[in-house]
């Protein structure tokens, strides 16, 4: 062992590094102290201040100590003290600040806040006789003083702090000038008031229902700060205290003084994006209605009319005709009509509703009833340059599958096409999405002989022929795909139509009966050719076969989605109340009536049906109940509350008294689920989580329903989608078989057309799961979420699925399902049941994803079975994802005498194009933001009619025409009218022109 040093035998080493040590620790002591903000390094060091700091901090030091008169000398009066205190406040009040600093009176009075706080509590014990003028204004300011001192420290706050202290000061100093003291003062101050009004309701149990009095010391203060923020472009800070004081209507009382053109637009997208994150319902409906009588109040009656569509149920009935007798800008209600017409409300304008103008009214109701749609869909499609017909094999493109620089097929069998009846059932319906609202095909309308043959492309000038190269309810889907093909083109494709309903063949005529209904979905006619033609084979008593029947009562549920026809629901009811033998064809008949009815009645939470439906499965026996469509008996009547909350919750109890155990659960999760639709309730996906926890291997229907439920509730709701991605990675992890089938499903949900690269990357992956259940139900999600986007990098994954499941008909079947709705209207069409800038949902079109959704469920009992024909449901979401720009003839142009504008007199009031500048780009968030901030980022300028993605939103590119809503951010989606802009200046090159005239 080596001898020690004679330095470290003596010991001075360790004591070097001892004192070494000793001074690193003091260092970081000093750290954080100076980290910490305590008071002493607030005070600063004189050495540390400058001159003119060092003369403010002794000054103020000489105020605090006049101000306290510890030593109770009789020459400090009460003026003396007052005009010390004065002294102080003009400092405080008048001091400047930065982001990193604090005001220098503030750091230099903070110190003496325990003294000051002393001081005041002996004028409060002072005799009331003893308080005079000075002495009670003495100590109203300096609790304002200690008001604004106590702000400062509640950060941290000391033995002597008390909860909300600066608070309790300021209620006691009674001053009404809250403003002078700054907008954080202000801010932290509403703070605590929000705090305090919960402390005194829960800790107190003062009861919020009783009035204002227990709280009016509160709102006194309230109503100095809301028009204090609303005037300082805080409006989302006013509405926020408003809501947690449970006080908005004081908006309403205060908009005379407070809200006008420039930031009603601000507080009303506040309250309408707040409404979704509360909990309680009817402080939901209260965010809705406050925002609606604002937008009311300013005239602008189209953001008033999407918030009313947004509460629906009975307050949107009487929110339509009030706004549409209200708003006296014609080009306005038109423009609110086709709103309507875009949200599926069936709402029919009286003859008597505008006094002397009959023409008026008629023109609204076509607007509303859609009757145009097929017109300006059809001229969107010339202008595009997309009207010739497509064939399934321009989807399917198998040449680019033949990979590897040679065929895979014999020479022999290349120019060789077998026909199967799988494959051209497919072809049926890609040929119908395809082509879909475009009136023309090569398959079902080819009016001559085409070259082309083959289950790819088969055409010919026999409009027969295709029909018969399918099988039995194959021949009904491609009898059926006419209506597709030939949507809201309800005159023409009747002519089409026609000569198949008096076909031989059962199968056949039952695929035109359901082509009439696909043909009338989301289009009023006055003829009502659907109810005309249907009623005849549901009618009790018909000796309609069965599979006419089903055809029938599906025709009715998608021609009707939406409208609640009190007549279309007693044609329906006596099918839903039947009963009789075999069972499985009969419940087939009873789970149509059943799901038509939910989608004609769809969020209406009608009595009539939702309890001839509970009742019918009540009583219904184990082997109905066993039978694999009952599923859809329980879909009608969940889609009854959809997006109604808690208003389902009689029927949810209702359910739970079924003995069947598993038909019971499946339904209960299916219409708790529907109910908060689109809610981003955080409790019901919580609830739905936690049905996924228990490990079933089978009888697990009811928690592929709460999987798909989760996507639902947060659907919509940005938030609320990537928490529920999460949430969908552990339950493909950790969770049994059947809760894995269910999750592509549910991000298909979440992405309806719009096919975000990183869901696409994970649909594939599971595309190619060893189970045929999952990868087929991920290979439809694929579909789903790029339904109706051309999107080329999903358009060649599929070609790649195709050739990878070459020899399993039934993954080849759902590729070319997703391959159809992929190219769906050739691009031009959307399955998104959002539009009007995403904040509407659309009923009918969730309910059609719906049907869609929960066949994929069991679909080797659905879809890959005999009721494939239910995929036309998904019409009702088939919306065009266009931007039309239109005009009237008979608008107003400027012209008149003192620039005001001129009314033209036509005969026929027609609608035209009239293309203008438009600027299309990502959308932004511009909640709670000061001022005109940008909407669009990434924009492209373009010239209307264009095409919008589901996150897309567009601003109009020139000043020369305004939105004939009148908003000062007018949704630009559909058909948008414009007008000329009265305050519009052409450029200086024509005024100069003008001027030499």
């Amino acid at each position: 062992m080596a001898p020690k040093s004679d330095d470290a035998k003596e010991g001075n080493e360790p004591n070097e590094l001892t004192e070494e040590k000793d001074d690193q620790k003091e260092k970081s002591k000093a750290a954080k102290k100076q980290k910490s903000g305590s008071s002493d390094d607030l005070m600063l060091k004189p050495d540390s201040l400058s001159e003119e700091d060092r003369e403010l901090k002794e000054r103020l030091e000489t105020c605090v100590e006049t101000l306290a008169n510890v030593s109770q000398d009789p020459a400090v009066t009460t003026p003396l003290r007052l005009t010390a205190l004065q002294m102080m406040v003009q400092e405080l009040r008048t001091a400047t600040s930065s982001m990193t600093s604090v005001p220098k009176p503030l750091k230099f009075l903070r110190p003496h806040y325990p003294l000051l706080k002393v001081t005041y509590e002996k004028l409060k014990k002072s005799a009331p006789a003893t308080i005079t003028g000075p002495l009670l204004e003495l100590r109203a300011r300096l609790a304002d003083v200690l008001s604004v001192l106590a702000m400062t420290l509640s950060s941290s706050p000391s033995a002597t702090m008390q909860p909300r202290e600066s608070l309790k000061f300021k209620l006691a100093a009674n001053d009404d000038n809250l403003g002078s003291w700054g907008h954080e003062f202000v801010r932290s101050l509403a703070g605590e008031i929000g705090e305090e009004y919960n402390a005194r309701v829960v800790e107190d149990g003062v009861d919020p229902e009783s009035g204002d009095e227990p709280f009016q010391d509160l709102l006194d203060l309230v109503k100095q700060i809301v028009p204090f923020h609303v005037t300082h472009n805080a409006e989302a800070e006013a509405v926020d205290l408003l809501i947690e004081v449970q006080r908005l209507q004081y908006l309403l009382q205060m908009q005379e003084q407070l809200i006008d053109e420039t930031n009603a637009q601000r507080i009303c997208l506040y309250l309408v994006k707040t409404a979704d994150y509360m909990s309680d319902p009817d402080d939901f409906v209260e965010m809705l209605e406050t925002a609606y009588e604002i937008y009311r109040k300013q005239g602008q009656y189209f953001d008033a009319l999407r918030v009313g569509l947004r509460m629906g149920g009975e307050r949107q009935e009487q929110i339509i005709p009030e706004l549409l007798k209200e708003c006296t800008d014609k080009l306005m209600r038109r423009q609110m009509c086709l709103l309507l017409g875009r949200h599926g409300v069936h709402f029919e304008v009286p003859d008597d509703f505008l006094e002397g103008m009959d023409g008026e009214v008629e023109l609204l109701n076509e607007l509303i009833g859609n009757e145009k749609l097929h017109e300006q869909f059809h001229k969107l499609a010339q202008d595009l340059d997309v009207l010739d017909p497509k064939t399934p094999e321009d989807i399917y493109k198998s040449h680019l599958a033949e990979t590897g620089g040679f065929s895979r097929t014999p020479a022999s069998r290349r120019d060789v096409q077998i026909d199967s009846a799988r494959a051209n059932l497919a072809s049926t319906f890609v040929n119908a999405f395809v082509n879909a609202g475009f009136g023309q095909d090569k398959l079902m309308t080819a009016s001559s002989p085409s070259s082309e043959s083959g289950s790819g492309g088969n055409s010919s000038g026999n409009d027969n022929e295709w029909l018969y190269k399918n099988k039995d309810h194959g021949m009904l889907s491609a009898a059926a795909s006419l209506g597709s093909i030939l949507l809201w083109n309800v005159e023409e494709g009747l002519t089409q139509i026609d000569k198949y309903l008096y076909s031989s063949e059962d199968y056949v005529k039952a695929g035109a009966t359901l082509a009439v209904g696909i043909l009338s979905c989301g289009i009023r006619n006055d003829a009502d050719p659907a109810l005309a033609l249907l009623t005849e084979h549901v009618e009790s008593g018909s000796e309609s076969p069965h599979i006419i029947k089903c055809a029938a009562c599906t025709g009715l549920g998608i021609a009707y989605a939406g409208s609640a026809r009190e007549d279309v629901l007693e044609v329906l009811t006596p099918m839903v109340e039947s009963s009789g033998s075999p069972t499985s064809t009969k419940m087939l008949e009873v789970s149509l009536a059943g799901l038509a009815l939910g989608m004609i009645f769809v969020g209406k939470c009608d009595d009539a049906v939702g309890g001839t439906i509970i009742q019918r499965l009540m009583e219904a026996t184990d082997e109905e109940l066993d039978h694999s469509h009952t599923r859809y008996l329980c879909l009608g009547l969940a889609l009854l509350f959809l997006g109604q909350m808690e208003k389902a919750d009689a029927m949810v109890e209702a359910l739970k008294t079924i003995e069947h155990k598993k038909i019971s659960k499946y339904a209960v999760t299916m219409l708790e689920t529907c109910a908060y639709a689109g809610s981003g309730n955080v409790l019901w996906v919580q609830k739905m989580l936690h049905e996924c926890a228990e490990h079933l291997a089978e009888d697990a229907e009811h928690q592929m329903a709460a999987v798909l439920g989760i996507a639902l509730i947060t659907m919509g709701e940005d938030v609320g989608s990537e928490m529920a991605l999460r949430s969908f990675d552990h339950l493909l992890h950790y969770c049994e078989l059947p809760i894995k089938r269910a999750v592509p499903l549910a991000l298909a949900i979440l992405h309806i057309s719009n096919p975000e690269f990183t869901i696409i990357d994970q649909l594939l992956r599971l595309s190619h799961d060893p189970d045929p259940e999952l990868a087929q139900n991920a290979i439809l999600s694929l579909g789903i979420a790029s339904a109706g986007t051309n999107n080329s990098r999903v358009a060649g994954l599929l070609r790649q699925l195709s050739e990878f499941y070459a020899k399993d008909a039934g993954h080849v079947f759902c590729v070319r399902l997703a391959q159809g709705m992929l190219h769906m209207g050739k691009g031009l069409l959307t399955l998104s049941p959002f539009h009007s800038d995403r904040m509407l949902l659309k009923g009918p079109a969730l309910g059609g994803m719906l049907v869609l959704l929960h066949s994929c469920l069991d679909l080797k009992k659905t879809l890959l079975d005999k009721s494939h024909f239910l995929l036309y449901y998904l019409t009702c979401a088939m919306h065009p994802r266009m931007l039309i720009t239109v005009s009237y003839n008979d608008a107003p142009v400027p012209g008149g005498a003192g620039g005001e504008t001129v009314e033209p007199e036509v005969e026929d009031v027609v609608m035209e194009w009239r293309p203008v500048t438009v600027r299309v780009g990502q959308a932004l968030e511009t909640v709670g933001q000061a001022g005109k901030p940008r909407r669009i980022t990434g924009f492209q300028t373009h010239t209307s009619p264009v095409l919008l993605a589901t996150t897309d939103r567009a601003e109009l590119g020139t000043e020369e025409v305004v939105a004939a809503s009148g908003s000062t951010s007018p949704v630009l989606e559909g058909i948008v009218i414009v007008k000329d802009n009265p305050d519009y200046v052409k450029s200086g090159d024509d005024n100069d022109n003008k001027d030499k005239k």
